[in-house]
């Protein structure tokens, strides 16, 4: 794996992010707030999950 590929998949991520909450504002102020209402081990099994998809999806495109 490059250091390119790297520094283009972290600039993918910020990409994504910073376009959600230009297009989404409203939208990711409720999420952020329900997000803060949710346990620490919710959230922590809801990141995971999301990382494990992640790791997948670019082990099947790799």
């Amino acid at each position: 794996m490059s250091f390119e590929l790297i520094v283009t998949a972290i600039g993918l991520a910020f990409f994504i992010e910073g376009a959600a909450y230009a297009l989404f504002p409203d939208g990711m102020k409720r999420l952020l707030v329900a997000a803060l209402e949710q346990s620490a081990a919710n959230l922590r099994v809801t990141g995971l999950t999301i990382a494990a998809i992640g790791v997948a999806i670019i082990w099947l495109v790799q």
